[in-house]
């Protein structure tokens, strides 16, 4: 949500004040795009990555506040549930060793607030779902304590006026009902931010979308939910249901949901801070002192804080930021399509990947959105999400074929020049590409060894599902503390 919202009810004058008032702000954000009121000299990148805490059994640690005050690290801020903490990289750029310079940070930072959690019995966990989640972790009692997520909780089940069903068909099949948001916790997720210019923002953001896909089903490591073998990438459909303020009527009149791949190409930014506006009712209806035109008109920078605040309550699979860091402000695409982990290593080649391919496409002379249909790009987000490495997408030119077939052939040497057009070291281009070569050519992502060591420790150990669940966990946070990446990790 981007804001600290304290314990509060609204008014029906709150709910109108707050959508004159986001309206306002989007007038004044279209003026200050037609003026180019935007810093792009240097453009940045940054990294977010949020963790699941384990106690010494494998199982949820609901311990973040104790965590957090043993770290005494800025960088690291609370999540919505107990179980969860968050990392947030700070921002530079990709020149030179930017990628190794990410790596370094996280592991180091990860590496000392390990070591301080351990101090009170929690274990700091990168994967998309903790496998030995159970419903019971997921109550109204493990949200956090800041009072947003208690807000939010509220305001999303008022919306809905009902109990939220959860329903999940994979390889085994789940369907439980939730009263509150807490599973939504259960999805823990890198984020990749990337600074862009207003005439860029729209060829970038449009080629996130059409390698979203892609993306998950090379990196997923979300195969497991209450037991249950569901999906490669299970946050993607939890996600979905679990924040969906829509009742099945209302479902029923096409009305769009807040998690949204969203439903065509964009030509501007405006594009998507208009649909928020338009499309999705206020969940958090809090107004701020500031007018953002007096702001504008008398030379200042505003800080639009209740369209930020709204757009935060959006849940693009990417999502536009604006932003003011040191008195300019900026905007970002948001990539929020991959799982937490395996490792650092996978993490960062992860970025350099998708920061690689994005901008080979963002430049090309031939859009690919303009050869690709929107719904195309929507269809292979989902079955990439459902299939993981394993998946048959539709690419133009080539039809349909195997995801690690494209990457090989087509993506790989298209992210090799997008990297070398960020002026990224060659070392370090090659070294992370390899990466996700090697785990195309080999077929491990963090979900197929998650699943494979599950059905091992069935078989081979006569173990039952709990009991197997912890010792996937167990085996997990001990490769990912030793950064081999995941193609190399063994089958115990």
């Amino acid at each position: 949500m981007g804001e600290d919202v304290g314990v509060r009810t609204f008014s029906r004058e709150d709910r109108a004040r707050y959508r004159d008032k986001v309206r306002r702000c989007l007038d004044v954000f279209a003026e200050m795009l037609r003026e180019s009121r935007f810093d792009l000299d240097r453009p940045m990148t940054g990294v977010e990555i949020e963790l699941n805490l384990v106690d010494e059994s494998s199982n949820p640690a609901m311990r973040n506040a104790d965590v957090l005050a043993a770290i005494e690290d800025p960088s690291f801020q609370t999540e919505l549930g107990q179980f969860n903490v968050e990392i947030n990289v700070p921002p530079r750029r990709l020149t030179g060793t930017g990628t190794a310079d990410f790596e370094e940070y996280v592991r180091a930072s990860l590496n000392a607030a390990e070591v301080k959690a351990r101090t009170i019995g929690a274990h700091m966990v990168m994967i998309g779902i903790l496998p030995t989640l159970r419903p019971e972790h997921l109550t109204a009692e493990t949200l956090s304590a800041n009072p947003r997520y208690k807000l939010l909780n509220e305001q999303i089940f008022a919306a809905r006026g009902e109990d939220l069903p959860i329903a999940i068909s994979g390889v085994e099949r789940l369907a439980v009902t939730a009263d509150t948001i807490t599973p939504e916790a259960a999805c823990t997720s890198t984020q990749f931010h990337l600074q862009v210019s207003p005439a860029q923002f729209a060829d970038y953001w449009n080629a996130a979308q059409a390698v979203a896909g892609i993306q998950v089903a090379v990196g997923a490591n979300s195969p497991l939910f209450f037991g249950r073998e569901l999906w490669r990438e299970t946050r993607i459909p939890l996600f979905q249901q679990a924040t969906d303020t829509r009742s099945e009527e209302i479902k029923a009149q096409g009305v769009r949901p807040r998690v949204w791949f969203g439903e065509r190409w964009i030509t501007s930014v405006f594009d998507l801070f208009e649909e928020n506006v338009r499309y999705f009712p206020a969940l958090l209806p809090v107004c701020d002192p500031e007018d953002p035109a007096q702001a504008l008109a008398a030379g200042e920078v505003p800080n639009l804080a209740e369209l930020r605040l709204h757009n935060g309550t959006v849940y693009r699979w990417n999502r536009p930021v604006y932003d003011v860091s040191r008195g300019r402000p900026h905007l970002r695409v948001e990539n929020r399509v991959l799982p937490a982990g395996p490792t650092v290593l996978d993490t960062i080649a992860n970025g350099a990947f998708y920061f690689g391919l994005v901008r080979a496409l963002a430049e090309s002379d031939r859009p690919l959105w303009s050869q690709m249909s929107f719904s195309a790009a929507e269809e292979n987000f989902t079955g990439c999400a459902r299939h993981g490495i394993d998946a048959q997408v539709f690419w133009p030119g080539l039809g349909y074929l195997p995801v690690t077939e494209l990457v090989l052939r087509r993506l790989l040497p298209m992210a090799h020049h997008g990297l070398d057009r960020w002026g990224l070291d060659p070392t370090e281009r090659d070294r992370l590409l390899g990466i996700i070569e090697q785990r195309c050519l080999t077929g491990r992502n963090g979900a197929t060894w998650q699943v494979e060591t599950l059905h091992r420790l069935e078989s081979a150990d006569h173990l039952d599902r709990p009991a197997a669940l912890r010792e996937v966990v167990r085996h997990y946070v001990d490769l990912m503390h030793s950064n081999r990446p995941v193609h190399e990790w063994p089958i115990p």
